[in-house]
């Protein structure tokens, strides 16, 4: 089976260990050092690691604790979601000279269609590398790059040349490609998947290519249809440049575990402060308010009420949140408390949690 022209030509871009490139710019000490950004050494959680300290095993939600023990040299630094969003501003500007179909997927990594493009170069892969070079004038920040015929193929290219650098799959190499590829690396596909798939005997992409619809949906459910489609190159999933926000919140997990409510009530009072905030400068308003709690052994759950009208200020949702924490018994003492805030009103780019700096 042969890809049909025409082809649309799709940039992923994915900045290099992002937080903890940035930590390095601001602090050059920190250079070639085994860096992990967020928590500290006796407890957090570990938000994302440099290269170096990545080699040790140490990877983002790992717990502090069991990152220091796997890299007993490692530094911790502190969050800065401010400064990691004003860069991120900074690239973005780079991405708009060059398209307006621009689809933001973090801070860190967006898709980009050139298909048309506002500089007249036909050649994709040119443009990425320009771009690369033109994030790194600007920010002395790394970036790598994928370019594909769509969006799947190009967010897997951009983690094969990592870090610095870019991977190009041409329409009549993407079937191949495809073929290949081990199924643990199809984006989509998870651990658990990945384990299904391979006590299955499929190992490679061929090897799924070799079920029919009907084996994938029964075996995957709604799944198997998308696993069918993009081991043969089809994703027709187009670069959306208006993203909808769902939910707007904030976290933070705690230096001690909190036993009591009271102790509690106050942690998210603060936390609400933040939240009311981040509501006022987005100009969004929203009906559903959710009480996320993470206990002291790991586990996690939510509690939610939606209200018949939109809530924006502490004053209208804090009693929600109130209620919500006393709404049934803790079962154990809590690390971190978040609040947010879902069925928004307005659609602007970009769905995100943001976590507070952490106590110390």
């Amino acid at each position: 089976m042969e890809l049909q022209p025409p082809f649309r030509k799709i940039i992923h871009v994915d900045m290099d260990a992002y937080y903890a490139s940035v930590a390095e710019l601001d602090n050059p000490e920190l250079r070639g050092k085994a860096i992990a950004v967020g928590g500290n050494e006796i407890r957090g959680v570990v938000s994302a690691a440099s290269y170096e300290a990545r080699k040790f095993g140490v990877k983002s939600a790992m717990s502090s604790f069991l990152a220091k023990q796997k890299c007993p040299h490692l530094i911790f630094v502190k969050t800065d979601f401010e400064r990691y969003k004003e860069i991120s501003t900074k690239i973005r500007e780079i991405f708009y000279e060059y398209t307006d179909l621009v689809e933001p997927l973090s801070l860190d990594e967006a898709y980009l269609d050139v298909t048309e493009n506002k500089k007249g170069n036909p050649s994709a892969n040119a443009i990425a590398r320009e771009i690369r070079e033109r994030i790194f004038k600007k920010t002395g920040l790394r970036a790598s790059a994928g370019i594909s015929i769509n969006k799947f193929i190009a967010k897997v290219a951009s983690d094969i040349n990592k870090p610095n650098g870019q991977k190009t799959i041409h329409p009549e190499e993407v079937i191949a490609f495809l073929e290949e590829l081990p199924v643990n690396k199809f984006y989509g596909v998870g651990k658990v998947t990945a384990a299904k798939m391979y006590n299955l005997g499929i190992f490679v992409g061929n090897d799924l290519k070799k079920k029919t619809i009907e084996e994938l949906v029964s075996l995957f459910g709604k799944s198997g249809t998308h696993y069918y489609n993009i081991v043969r190159g089809i994703h027709n999933s187009a670069v959306k440049p208006n993203r909808i926000r769902k939910s707007i919140a904030a976290e933070r997990t705690f230096n001690e575990n909190i036993s009591s409510e009271i102790f509690m009530l106050e942690k998210l009072e603060k936390i609400a402060d933040e939240l009311e905030n981040r509501m006022k400068k987005s100009k969004t308003k929203g009906k559903t308010i959710t009480l996320k709690i993470k206990y002291s052994d790991f586990t996690q759950h939510t509690r939610s009420k939606t209200k018949a009208a939109f809530m924006q200020h502490k004053s209208e949702f804090f009693p929600v949140v109130k209620e919500l924490l006393y709404q049934e018994k803790l079962k154990n003492s809590v690390r971190l408390l978040g609040i947010s805030f879902g069925n928004l009103d307005t659609i602007i780019k970009e769905p995100f949690w943001v976590q507070l700096q952490f106590d110390f």
